[in-house]
C-alpha cells in the first residue's frame, strides 16, 4: 500500500488539471543515478533504467498530451562533475571536455577531450559518424526540466551550477560548459532519492568497491537474465559491457576525489556541496523516500529471516524490499563480520560529518534524511506555489526503496504516478 507523507494535496490535484492548462512544454531530461545505464544497454531484454520492463519515458511522453522527454546516458561510477561534462555534451552537441585544470589536479583517468565522446549537433553534418545530439537547440531561449534519480540529483546540480557560475577552479580551457553566464537554460531541477548528504552506506561498508561491484551484479542479473547455455549466475553479453566499468581504479581507489565512491560519502557531499550552490534562477524539487521500518519484537511487515532479533531504537529492512540493498538497510550488514548496516550506523569523528538515529530510515541505499536537500541550502515545504532559489520537498514515499521509485525490478507502472505528479508540477511553471 503506498502512503505518502508531506504530499501536498495540490499537488495532487495537479494530476487532474488538464493538458490545456500548461504554462510551459519545455523538454524534460531524465538523468541515471550510480550504476545507471542508458537505453542503449540492454538492448535484447527491453529493461530500462527508467522503468525495469516498463517504460516510464514513454509514458510520461504521452500522458495528458505530447511531451518530449530525453534519455540521457552519463558515466555509471565517473564524478558529478565528469557526468556533468557528458550530460552537457550530449544534450546540446559537441565532443566532451572534462576541463584542463580539472584534468590535470586529479589526475584525470581519462583524457581531457576523449576521442570519440562527441554528439552530433548537426546530423546532416557528421563525418564522425556520432550519435545525434538529444536537444541541440538548447538555450536560454529553449530551456529544459531535469529530473534525477540518486547520483543523478547531483549530476544535475553541478551542470546548473557550471552553467550559470563556470569553473570554481579558473581557466578550464575553452570549453563551452565552464565560460559560465548561461543562466536560463535549466527551469528545473528535481532530485528522486538522491544523496544530497552523502550515504552513511559508503562508510559503513569500509570499502565501496565490493557492494558497487555486488549491486551492479544483481543489477545486471535483473536486467538481463544469462541464456540457458550460461551458468546460472553468469551475466549475459551486454551485462558484461555494462559491468566492464567498475573495474576501473576510480571506483576502487579510497584515495580517488574525483569519482563517486567519495562524493557520494558524507563527508565527500559535504565538499562537493561547498561549491555547487543553489541557484536563484532555478525551480528546485525533492522527493525522498524509504523502505525500514523501526525495530520491533513482531509485526513490524520487516524481513525476520535477516534480522529475527530486533531493537526498537534501530531501523531493519521491509519484506517487500528489493533483494539487491536488503542486506545493507538494517542493524548489520548481511553477510559481515560485525559491520553495522544503514540502520544503525552512526559516527562522530572530529571535522567529520556527524551521522546520528536520523540517518537510520533508508532505502537501502540511501538515508531519507539526505535526500530532501542540501545541508545548509534553502528547502521548504512544497505548498502547491513552487518558489525559486529553494527545494521545493514533494514529500516522503514510504514502503518504496531505491530501485521502486525505478519501477523495478517488479511493475514499472508502479512508478508512473510519482512521474505524474512531477511533471504536472514542472508544466505548470
Amino acid at each position: 500500500m503506498l502512503r505518502i507523507v508531506n504530499i501536498v494535496l495540490a499537488g495532487i490535484l495537479s494530476l487532474m488539471v488538464p493538458d490545456a492548462c500548461a504554462a510551459n512544454n519545455y523538454p524534460i531530461v531524465l538523468v541515471h543515478g550510480f550504476l545507471g545505464f542508458g537505453p542503449e544497454q540492454f538492448t535484447r531484454s527491453g529493461f530500462k533504467y527508467w522503468g525495469g520492463f516498463g517504460d516510464i519515458a514513454g509514458h510520461m511522453r504521452q500522458h495528458h498530451g505530447q511531451h518530449t522527454i530525453l534519455v540521457a546516458t552519463v558515466g555509471s561510477i565517473s564524478s558529478s562533475w565528469d557526468r556533468s561534462a557528458e550530460l552537457y555534451y550530449q544534450i546540446k552537441g559537441g565532443c566532451v571536455d572534462y576541463g584542463r585544470l580539472h584534468t590535470i589536479h586529479f589526475q584525470h583517468l581519462e583524457e581531457r577531450r576523449p576521442p570519440g565522446k562527441c554528439w552530433a549537433a548537426d546530423p546532416a553534418n557528421n563525418p564522425g559518424n556520432y550519435p545525434p545530439a538529444l536537444y541541440p537547440q538548447w538555450d536560454a531561449e529553449h530551456p529544459i526540466h531535469l529530473i534525477g534519480h540518486s547520483q543523478g540529483g547531483q549530476t544535475m546540480r553541478s551542470l546548473i551550477q557550471l552553467l550559470e557560475n563556470g569553473s570554481p577552479h579558473g581557466d578550464e580551457g575553452d570549453g563551452e560548459l565552464y565560460k559560465g553566464g548561461k543562466i536560463g537554460w535549466v527551469i528545473s531541477a528535481t532530485s528522486i532519492s538522491a544523496p544530497h548528504n552523502g550515504t552513511s552506506l559508503r562508510d559503513a561498508i569500509g570499502h565501496f568497491g565490493p557492494v558497487a561491484m555486488d549491486l551492479a551484479a544483481g543489477i545486471a542479473r535483473v536486467a538481463d537474465p544469462a541464456p540457458t547455455p550460461l551458468p546460472a549466475r553468469a551475466p549475459a553479453p551486454t551485462a558484461r559491457s555494462y559491468l566492464q566499468p567498475l573495474f576501473s581504479p576510480r571506483l576502487w581507489n579510497q584515495d580517488n576525489f574525483d569519482s563517486a565512491q567519495w562524493e557520494m560519502g558524507p563527508d565527500g557531499a559535504r565538499e562537493f556541496n561547498s561549491w555547487v550552490k543553489t541557484s536563484p534562477h532555478v525551480y528546485y524539487f525533492s522527493i525522498a523516500n524509504s523502505a525500514t521500518e523501526p525495530g520491533a519484537w513482531c509485526c513490524n511487515q520487516t524481513d525476520r529471516l535477516i534480522a529475527p532479533l530486533q531493537q526498537r531504537q534501530y531501523h531493519y529492512p521491509r519484506a517487500d524490499m528489493a533483494p539487491l540493498t536488503k542486506p545493507y538497510a538494517g542493524e548489520w550488514i548481511v553477510p559481515s563480520l560485525a559491520r553495522r548496516g544503514l540502520g544503525s550506523y552512526t559516527q562522530s569523528g572530529p571535522g567529520r560529518v556527524p551521522v546520528d538515529s536520523a540517518w537510520f530510515p533508508n532505502d537501502g541505499v540511501v538515508n531519507a534524511v539526505s535526500m530532501r536537500s542540501p545541508a545548509g541550502q534553502p528547502v521548504r515545504n512544497y505548498d502547491g506555489t513552487a518558489v525559486r532559489g529553494t527545494w521545493n520537498f514533494l514529500g516522503h514515499y514510504r514502503t518504496y526503496d531505491h530501485f521502486d521509485v525505478l519501477g523495478w525490478p517488479r511493475s514499472g507502472e508502479r512508478a508512473y504516478p510519482i512521474y505524474d505528479g512531477i511533471a504536472a508540477i514542472l508544466y505548470r511553471l
